[in-house]
């Protein structure tokens, strides 16, 4: 019986003493609410200037610097009017305009005795391409360039024998580029001359505009293809034959009041948006209802003026770091 006794009041003992640590339990919060209070407002002065704020109308709004992002590769234009195109795309390939394109053969055979010019080379028309030995006269004669332009290939070496059967060079003027598409069948009713056409070289510097200027009268049975042909001037040299190139048809224009580039759009908190540009280092996540289209243009019928700034490449560094900016906010 006395032992008894002594293990209820151990029992009662430690139920008390849970009950005391619980009330310090709950009195620890209060202590700590302080400290908290204190984290809190010390985590406030540390976070960043990238965190998201909302503006007036609730939309998220982030600060961050041009330096920044220039160094995420995110470029701004400038919204306004544009003109959306109804295009048909084409792949098609760079070649040399053959109607200023000069084979060079040597008038008689012999021996190749020294060689002048080079593939990559400009020569100038009459400039010396190669000084060949005939096997009729055992004198060297000299062959030069018919017309200035490139040399753009090259049939001979030094010390063997050159025929009068196959061309020693090849000089073209590339000032001029032809620029020939495969049509498909079902498009052709669809391909007329003069037709616009916008020619992307796929460099980073844009399209080219041009228009067509031949279509071929008989197919490739291979492809089941017609060719359409758009000859385009490269003065600067940016066309290079023998690349590919992808071209875009305009069957139709139409112009809109505001519009962005197509890379501008994102989705943010099931909202579509435009990254604006505001004062004092603040980008918008704007809301926007958008319009008609084209591969390079969204029309923007609400929620973007003309002239205001976007965020027109790279957009999705700036969503990036607006969901960090919620991230570290919260």
């Amino acid at each position: 019986m006395k032992i008894s006794t002594i293990t209820v009041i151990v029992i009662l003992a430690a139920a008390a003493g849970a009950g005391v640590s619980h009330l310090l339990a709950d009195a620890v919060p209060h202590r700590n609410t302080a400290a908290g209070h204190t984290d809190h407002a010390e985590k406030q002065e540390r976070t960043p200037r990238d965190h998201v704020e909302q503006d007036e109308h609730g939309a998220d709004r982030i600060r961050i610097s041009d330096v920044k992002l220039a160094a995420a590769g995110v470029t701004l234009a400038e919204a306004g009017p544009a003109t959306l195109s109804d295009t048909l795309a084409f792949n098609g390939v760079l070649r040399a305009n053959q109607e200023a394109l000069v084979q060079v053969t040597p008038r008689f055979p012999g021996i190749v005795r020294a060689i002048r010019k080079r593939i990559g080379d400009s020569v100038a028309k009459d400039e010396l391409l190669a000084s060949i030995e005939s096997n009729q006269s055992l004198t060297a004669y000299d062959l030069k360039a018919p017309i200035g332009g490139t040399i753009i290939d090259r049939q001979i070496s030094l010390g063997e024998y050159a025929s009068e059967q196959k061309p020693a060079f090849v000089v073209a003027d590339l000032s001029t580029i032809w620029v020939d598409l495969s049509i498909y069948r079902q498009d052709l009713r669809r391909v007329r001359l003069d037709d616009e056409v916008l020619i992307d070289p796929d460099d980073g510097r844009g399209p080219i505009k041009g228009n067509v200027s031949y279509i071929a009268p008989v197919g490739a049975s291979e492809t089941q293809t017609a060719l359409a042909r758009v000859v385009l001037g490269n003065a600067d040299g940016r066309l290079r034959p023998g690349l590919f190139v992808t071209a875009r048809l305009v069957l139709a224009k139409r112009s809109v009041a505001v519009a962005v580039r197509a890379s501008a759009i994102q989705t943010l908190e099931n909202k579509t948006v435009v990254f604006v540009r505001e004062e004092a280092d603040k980008i918008e996540a704007r809301p926007v209802a958008l319009g008609e289209s084209d591969s390079v243009h969204i029309e923007i019928r609400d929620g973007l003026s003309p002239g205001e700034h976007y965020v027109a490449e790279n957009s999705f560094v700036v969503k990036a770091e607006m969901g960090k900016g919620e991230a570290e906010h919260d």
